[in-house]
């Protein structure tokens, strides 16, 4: 079963009870020449993803799971990765606004994490985020970036194995979450945001410091196997890079294509 919610200036709006992927469902709608932008919203997902092919699952109704589809015509191949950016950006803030967290209080993990940070040291998942492109550079780019979140996902119901590692919005809360306000205000951030990349304007500045990276040590899991412990500097704010502490050259920038995973190391 699905609906349709609109009408919306993003265009097609579409909610699912349950879909496998909802990048799946957002990418098939671009191959079929819908337009940008498009968000399809599903309860429930029996084939979501992360990054590298991990999988990403939650109960029915405990997260707020979209995807979001562009034709950025408008945005150089390079660029692109500004649009997962805007979409996390937009995320925390409406969620901080929506369930009343202080500002700041949901960070960034690069490259593609949302983490809220307990008691100054413990850094807890609480969404994350999966872009996929295809045709950047040629007449017809298409970009999908997915973002789940736990929203109202009681912390009694955490799988077992996860509870030291994870959070939700209802946790950070201490009370239940209206799934549908967070989407509202996220939206209504998500437009704004796209309206200001078009025009050339990117809140670098807001991006770099919600990342939770920036003054701590980092281990990176190279595909060859190898990991290497560095501190996080910073982000590069042009190409969207991890910034990190290199013994021969004092820095390196570190793009998500050659890295398997980032942790935080231990403390």
């Amino acid at each position: 079963m699905t609906s349709v919610i609109g009408p919306t200036a993003i265009g097609r709006f579409e909610r699912f009870d349950q879909v496998g992927s909802t990048n799946d469902v957002v990418r098939d709608w671009l191959a079929a020449g819908e337009p940008e932008i498009c968000i399809a919203i599903a309860d429930a997902q029996t084939a979501g993803r992360g990054r590298a092919g991990r999988s990403w699952t939650a109960p029915p109704g405990a997260a707020l799971l979209t995807s979001i589809g562009f034709r950025p015509t408008w945005l150089a191949p390079d660029q692109t990765w500004r649009l997962a950016a805007i979409v996390s950006l937009a995320m925390a803030d409406a969620a901080e606004a929506s369930v009343g967290l202080m500002p700041g209080a949901i960070r960034l993990k690069w490259p593609n994490d949302l983490v809220a940070v307990i008691d100054g040291s413990d850094i807890r998942k609480l969404g994350g985020i999966l872009g996929e492109t295809e045709g950047l550079g040629g007449p017809d780019p298409r970009a999908v970036v997915g973002i789940g979140v736990n929203a109202d996902w009681s912390p009694d119901d955490f799988p077992p194995e996860l509870r030291s590692a994870m959070t939700s919005l209802r946790e950070m809360a201490g009370a239940a979450v209206d799934r549908e306000s967070v989407l509202s205000a996220f939206v209504q951030r998500l437009e704004t945001a796209v309206a200001e990349l078009r025009a050339g304007q990117f809140d670098a500045a807001g991006w770099a410091s919600r990342q939770v990276t920036t003054g701590r040590d980092v281990t990176l899991s190279w595909p060859d196997g190898s990991t290497h412990t560095r501190r996080g500097l910073g982000v590069d704010e042009v190409s969207g890079a991890l910034i990190v502490s290199d013994d021969d050259r004092g820095r390196r920038l570190v793009v998500t294509g050659e890295i398997v995973h980032v942790r935080l190391a231990e403390v």
